[in-house]
């Protein structure tokens, strides 16, 4: 059974979802949904009490609603309640909310558009564009980010084929990030000011072509090597973000001054359709 996960917008809310392959459907994050519908300050705890609700009442779509591993608002994968779109259809009747009909149409909307991406991939990237556009990205830094997510695919495609699992990944990232960055991931959020968001987001473009070389080399190395297991991966890992150093450190003295950059997406979003400089 495949599942991708995807991140969709509902007025500029962010909703996760996973397409499963072999069922053919999408499953929401229910707490997602309670965030979008209600506003609530703590959408947890308002969908934990309307589930205890529901059950006493013998709802059976709380019953049938089961979880999945979804990724977090801090990177780690957690079980997160999820719904269908049949189940969610019923679930929202239990919401009142006047954003409950016009949130059923872009669910259908989201259900048609996969129909429509499985006859032709590209279209999954066209709508990827059109969120981070809507978000307030320069073209530019669209471009980068869409291909830096193809690379990331390709690399832990190749981490697969050597062993590794999805527990694993985000150490062998920390192990790229830290070689061509100096910082770790953790280290490298901090200094953006990031808590819970999405470090390649907030990186300027010269940061994100950088972390894209590093682990482009990463994958050519490891398919050149064929590393088995964490230890081995890790060593092709660390070779494979030297490169992305290597470069960075050539054109920084170039530069005159670091690449690395505390900015982050707020500091640099196109602002009144001005496309703002690196590094400010």
């Amino acid at each position: 059974m495949t599942k991708r996960e995807a991140l969709k917008l509902f007025e500029d809310k962010k909703v996760r979802t996973v397409w499963d392959d072999e069922q053919e459907k999408w499953y929401f994050s229910i707490v997602d949904v309670v965030a979008v519908l209600t506003d609530s300050v703590d959408p947890t705890a308002y969908w934990r009490k309307l589930k205890q609700r529901l059950k006493v009442e013998g709802n059976e779509t709380v019953t049938n609603c089961h979880g999945l591993k979804m990724r977090a608002a801090d990177g780690k994968m957690r079980m997160t309640d999820v719904a269908d779109t049949e189940q969610l259809f019923r679930l929202i009747q239990s919401i009142p909310s006047p954003k409950a009909e016009p949130f059923k149409l872009w669910m259908a909307q989201v259900a048609s558009e996969r129909i429509d991406q499985l006859q032709d991939p590209e279209l999954s990237i066209n709508q990827a564009m059109k969120d981070y556009k809507r978000l307030g990205y320069s073209d530019n830094w669209i471009n980068q980010r869409i291909k830096s997510i193809e690379v990331r695919k390709e690399l832990t495609d190749e981490w697969q084929r050597g062993g590794i699992n999805g527990t694993q990944y985000a150490s062998l990232t920390d192990i790229i990030t830290q070689e061509w960055s100096g910082r770790t991931t953790k280290d490298y959020k901090k200094l953006k000011g990031l808590k819970k968001e999405n470090l390649r987001d907030n990186m300027t473009n010269l940061e994100l072509a950088l972390n894209t070389l590093a682990e482009a080399s990463t994958t050519e190395i490891s398919k050149q090597k064929n590393p088995k297991g964490f230890d081995q991966n890790a060593n092709v890992a660390k070779r494979g973000g030297s490169v992305a150093k290597a470069a960075r450190k050539q054109l920084e003295a170039q530069l005159g001054r670091t690449v690395i950059s505390s900015a982050k997406a707020n500091d640099y979003l196109l602002s009144d359709g001005e496309e703002q400089k690196e590094g400010e």
